[in-house]
């Protein structure tokens, strides 16, 4: 009996995770390469998922939506996004977790430089808030999304984020110009 109750705690430790498409526990995506910590190739198909923001410029400070999701009914059970300049290959700014199946990822020793999937849940879409950091150039979010353990995508982008130079900003990524009434004849 006892050898028949290790074999099943064998088998399932070592099959369970593939028969159920995703393991629950110990899946990471590495910071640098955003690759999954699995032996599997990406997919070099277009992505079926989308990243969009709330704004196509930002000042330090600004909040930016930036929304993850599906094109088609296929979903998705786990990702990493992050911010990073055009050609760059270190994160930018901060994320604020505002959904639960969002979880904050540190990169490089910096809170919430990423985020990823809190649950291996299938979704169609998360939306997160990003922070922006002072002296940043133009930049992407970039992300690995992860249909199952068989099937990923890795380096999908989205639309380039241009930094402006107002002197007064209102937080929402829109600025508030000075309007002057004097003239100097």
């Amino acid at each position: 009996m006892r050898r028949h109750s290790c074999f099943v705690f064998f088998f399932c430790a070592i099959f369970l995770p593939r028969i159920l498409g995703f393991p629950q526990t110990n899946t990471s995506i590495d910071c640098d390469s955003l690759l999954p910590n699995y032996e599997a190739e990406p997919q070099t198909s277009a992505p079926p998922y989308l990243i969009a923001v709330s704004f196509d410029n930002f000042e330090p400070g600004n909040e930016i939506q930036v929304t993850l999701e599906a094109l088609k009914d296929i979903g998705f059970k786990g990702f990493h996004l992050q911010a990073r300049e055009v050609e760059g290959d270190v994160p930018l700014g901060t994320f604020k977790i505002t959904d639960p199946n969002t979880k904050g990822l540190g990169c490089h020793n910096v809170t919430n430089s990423a985020v990823g999937h809190a649950n291996s849940d299938v979704k169609q879409k998360i939306t997160t808030t990003w922070i922006a950091p002072r002296d940043a150039r133009d930049l992407q979010f970039i992300a690995t999304v992860v249909q199952d353990l068989e099937k990923f995508w890795v380096g999908i982008q989205s639309k380039t984020l241009t930094p402006t130079h107002s002197e007064t900003v209102n937080g929402t990524g829109k600025s508030k110009r000075k309007v002057c009434f004097e003239c100097i004849c």
